[in-house]
């Protein structure tokens, strides 16, 4: 760069001329020129020369002896490499196959003998500045090369470290399939997966505007906001309302996230969906009765907090229905026609796939067959979610790491929940948070959320909300469930939910009392199948007597009080190696 901004400095510039006269003219003319001249006498002192002067210019004879100009030039383009070193043949040649041997050797162009001062003045400036022209090129490209390694560099970095934020979760789940291609080292397009505490899955598939580094920036917040709530026990909704006032605030005007999150519960076979800008989903029924899932919403990032809808819609499931969710890069996938995919591809892909063939594979063979050889020109991310037998998944793993800070193990705490907050906020990732202060209780979250929320659920459906389960068992009956829940929640003037918890310390570890009351009028639990005969229901499996079954699998005793609505339970956890009290019944 710094000869380029010196085009009028003294050139430095080699001739080399077997005629001491020739060669003398010639360097007095470049001397009066003002340049800097170095002279030789044959090929070989020539390349001598250029090797330890490295001149700007080389003006050679093409007859030469020991070494002629056209060898001299050929190994002088050799040391030279990728710098620009004009190369004029002097000569009094004329035939034409000799002039082009002179250039097959390396010559950029020639110089008649005898030599004109003002030809050769205007042939040294031409052929400087094209050499500036060249220096500045050959910088500017090493330049944009060393910036495009930084760059890559960085997105290296840049993704490992969103990598650690935005995990696989449960990706890898044996019932989920998923497919991405991003265009670059990271894209737009984000997919998360995580279990719920207490069992179930919550699944995020978004898709940023444009794509890149600079959609990707949006994914980072939005990871650390999904893997963080949804392990608390926070519900999808919950979840969407805090993406979407964190990218409301951050994102630039112009720029947002189309998503869906999904809420898969395999204890109650049923799917709660929100799509903001997505395309629309899939259900694929266990028949192979495909069904559409419209999107409903807004993309996230768009509205206001006061004015955002994280209402999911809740669609009934049996094991073996498949969720199809997608980016519209799926849909926008192109042929050589100029054709897109869309939607009408997708119905194509379903219904022409074989029974056997799953519907994720048959929509990948329907892309792959209609865009043929021609790439991706959007993030494309399709991900399948299979219901399947709530027997065949398990609370989360006790991966809690321990803690070197003592938490607190004498502790009592009360907490209501009454009227309109019944219906705007669930108190068990609270709850749950206080409860993981004590540190034996750690490594139980997945346990502790499920005896909270069977408590807590139970507490608002049956019994303030007054809700049968028996309606669940029909397709007419779950539509008529959830909008008579919705209704219901509207006037519960009056109507409360209180947690009482106490935890103490015993010598083989700690016990956690849990006590949830409600408003509600209570059941007949004295003729209750579940409590009357033991583990076995005698009549068909009611979702109240399954909850009811899996408070008495995980905690040491429950008791009903007063008229049903006061449930008491005792759960106790252990030091690693000691026996519970339940264990050593068993074994004596």
């Amino acid at each position: 760069m710094e000869e380029s901004v010196a085009e009028n400095r003294p050139l430095r510039i080699l001739i080399a001329d077997d005629s001491d006269s020739d060669r003398l003219i010639l360097k007095t003319l470049l001397k009066r020129l003002g340049h800097r001249v170095f002279d030789a006498a044959n090929g070989l002192e020539a390349v001598a020369l250029f090797r330890d002067t490295t001149p700007d210019i080389v003006l050679l004879d093409a007859l030469m002896p020991r070494m002629d100009g056209m060898e001299a030039a050929r190994q002088i383009k050799s040391l030279a490499g990728e710098r620009m070193v004009p190369l004029i043949f002097l000569t009094s040649l004329s035939e034409a196959s000799a002039l082009a041997r002179c250039l097959e050797a390396g010559g950029d162009d020639f110089l008649s003998k005898p030599y004109n001062r003002v030809i050769i003045e205007a042939k040294i400036n031409a052929f400087n500045r094209m050499r500036l022209m060249h220096q500045t090129l050959s910088d500017q490209r090493d330049i944009i090369r060393e910036r495009n390694r930084q760059l890559l560099e960085e997105q290296e970095v840049a993704k490992r470290v969103f990598d650690n934020v935005a995990h696989t979760g449960c990706l890898d789940a044996a019932n989920i399939r998923y497919h991405a291609s991003p265009l670059s080292i990271f894209n737009g397009d984000v997919l998360f997966a995580s279990p719920r505490p207490a069992g179930g899955m919550l699944i995020f598939i978004g898709d940023f505007t444009g794509h890149g580094l600079p959609a990707a920036i949006g994914a980072m917040p939005v990871a650390e906001i999904f893997y963080g709530m949804a392990s608390k026990g926070f519900n999808g909704a919950d979840v969407l309302r805090e993406i979407n006032q964190k990218l409301k605030r951050i994102l630039p005007t112009g720029m947002f996230c189309c998503g869906a999150m999904i809420e898969a519960d395999f204890k109650l076979n049923q799917l709660q969906i929100w799509n903001g800008g997505l395309p629309d989903g899939w259900l694929i029924r266990s028949t192979g009765e495909p069904e559409i899932l419209p999107s409903r919403h807004l993309p996230l990032g768009i509205r206001s907090p006061e004015q955002f809808d994280a209402e999911m819609d809740t669609i009934g499931a049996v094991p073996g229905d498949r969720l199809l969710m997608m980016t519209d890069g799926v849909l926008e996938s192109g042929n050589a026609a100029g054709e897109v995919f869309g939607e009408a591809g997708i119905l194509r892909a379903l219904e022409s796939s074989e029974s056997a063939q799953h519907p994720f594979d048959a929509v990948i063979d329907g892309v792959q067959r209609f865009t043929g050889s021609q790439g991706d020109a959007d993030d494309l991310t399709l991900c399948s979610l299979e219901m399947v037998d709530e027997a065949g998944f398990s609370v989360l793993p006790d991966r809690v790491p321990p803690s070197a800070l003592a938490g607190p193990t004498e502790w009592r705490c009360i907490y209501e929940v009454r009227e309109r907050t019944l219906g705007d906020f669930s108190p068990l990732p609270l709850l749950l948070h206080i409860c993981m202060e004590v540190p034996g209780l750690r490594r139980k979250s997945g346990e502790i959320y499920t005896l909270l929320a069977e408590l807590y659920n139970n507490a608002l459906e049956h019994g303030v909300l007054e809700l049968p389960s028996e309606w669940k068992h029909t397709s007419d009956g779950f539509d008529r469930y959830y909008e008579e829940r919705r209704r219901r929640l509207g006037r519960i003037e009056g109507h409360f939910i209180r947690f009482s918890l106490h935890h103490s310390m015993k010598p083989s570890g700690g016990r956690l009392r849990v006590i949830c009351e409600d408003s509600g009028p209570g059941f007949d639990f004295h003729n209750h199948p579940v409590l009357v005969s033991g583990d076995k229901p005698r009549v068909a499996a009611r979702y109240a007597g399954r909850g009811l079954l899996l408070l008495k699998r995980l905690s040491e005793s429950v008791t009903f009080h007063h008229q049903g609505n006061h449930v008491e339970i005792v759960y106790d956890w252990h030091f690693p190696g000691a026996v519970s009290e339940r264990e050593a019944a068993v074994q004596s």
